[in-house]
């Protein structure tokens, strides 16, 4: 109202401008602008139209082609002048940077963290993690509840060659142990469990990656027992699917 606009159209994006081609309303508006359609595009900042080089392409060359007339944004403007056009792209190239930056640093911070002896993401059934302490150095410790379940657990199969079923139904109507979130545990999520070293103390990151580190939690469970385990899942038969066997 305030400068006398004529909006066309509204149209929202909910898709990432990481990636190009990636956006369905982005590309009906492209298309929209290239038929005709509309000249101008308001938007809050540049880096919402474009975070990659293959859709800022394409708003420069409407631009060339005289087809896409101004690029308003809440405090600039961009025409087909060289100089808006030039600082339009220096603006969307620093997004695309600032965005790459982001997943490096990402990267080399859970690198620092699993050197440390923290396991990036929640930590396995039995462990909890103490979210009172400040962040990067919340320590992880034994579930003083189903820790010992989860040993024991360990102890049914790698000495007594207990099954995954039976394990399954001890849970259900022994010992009632539920998930985090007080939910069944699965017959599968005991499986996971059963094969996840993170028990003895290390761990493998990123997996089956070959590189081992000794985390900074106590160990639920030896690496003699984990192994014995290990060794019986490929000797207990694991039944049929949709048997109880």
């Amino acid at each position: 109202t305030r400068d006398g606009f004529l909006i066309a159209d509204i149209m929202r994006e909910s898709h990432s401008a990481k990636e190009s081609g990636q956006r369905p309303v982005y590309n009906q508006m492209v298309q929209e602008i290239a038929s005709g359609k509309f000249n101008a595009i308001l938007t809050w900042a540049p880096d919402r139209l474009s975070r990659n080089a293959g859709d800022l392409g394409s708003i420069v060359d409407l631009m060339d082609s005289g087809k896409l007339v101004e690029i308003r944004t809440a405090s600039q403007k961009f025409t087909n002048h060289p100089n808006e056009k030039f600082l339009l792209m220096i603006l969307c190239s620093q997004a695309k940077l600032e965005n790459d930056n982001k997943s490096v640093n990402v990267k080399r911070g859970l690198k620092t963290k699993v050197e440390m002896g923290y396991r990036p993401n929640m930590s396995p059934l039995g462990y909890l993690h103490d979210k009172y302490a400040e962040k990067g150095a919340r320590r992880i410790f034994i579930d003083p509840v189903r820790g010992p379940i989860i040993k024991e657990m360990f102890e049914k199969v790698g000495y007594f060659c207990w099954t995954g079923q039976r394990i399954y139904d001890w849970f259900q109507n022994d010992v009632k142990l539920k998930t985090r979130k007080d939910k069944n545990i699965s017959l599968s999520m005991i499986y996971r469990m059963l094969v996840n070293p993170f028990y003895t103390g290390r761990y493998e990151f990123p997996v089956n990656s070959g590189r081992w580190f000794d985390g900074k939690h106590e160990a639920l469970i030896s690496q003699d027992l984990f192994n014995r385990v290990q060794e019986n899942l490929k000797l207990i038969p694991k039944g049929t699917p949709g048997t109880k066997d």
